[in-house]
């Protein structure tokens, strides 16, 4: 399930949906939230403007769970962003992954956040507390954790819990 929205979501009745849904057969379920944070070092951040491409970010965050689930053993994730305009410390995405075995939900849910960072088209603007607004670059550090994916070998393991 991928959805694009700008209203807020309730990360409790995603994760109580994603775990009846996979009711008798989960024996983990991993899930991620993040919030906008203080980006500049020197001062605080007011808002986080996300602009995205529509359709095509759908599509491809569609694609990033569709490796995850050909990587390890996980049925349908669980992805929401945000877009618009958001206040510091507001929710902006929520990453869920059931699966047998929490090994293969922990790197499922870690790779589709990672991925989502450096290859779904979204675009970031900062607005600082004096007022200021300059569009967030990507990290390089996080450009690397995305390409050290592709030199990790899916286990698919049916290792304990």
């Amino acid at each position: 399930m991928v959805i694009v929205q700008t209203e807020d979501f309730n990360a409790a009745e995603l994760t109580a949906a994603l775990r009846a849904r996979n009711a008798g057969q989960a024996g983990a379920l991993v899930t991620f939230t993040g919030y906008v944070r203080d980006y500049a070092e020197d001062q605080g951040t007011r808002t986080l403007f996300l602009e995205h491409y529509p359709g095509m970010c759908e599509r491809e965050i569609a694609d990033i769970c569709q490796q995850a689930v050909e990587r390890w053993q996980v049925p349908e994730p669980t992805v929401v962003h945000r877009v618009g305009e958001l206040h510091n410390s507001e929710q902006i995405v929520y990453v869920g992954v059931a699966s047998a075995h929490r090994g293969d939900a922990f790197r499922a849910c870690e790779f589709i956040i990672d991925a989502l960072k450096t290859r779904a088209p979204f675009w970031k603007r900062e607005t600082l507390a004096s007022g200021e607004r300059f569009w967030v670059q990507q990290r390089e550090s996080d450009a690397d954790k995305t390409a050290q994916w592709a030199h990790d070998t899916p286990h698919n393991t049916k290792e304990s819990s």
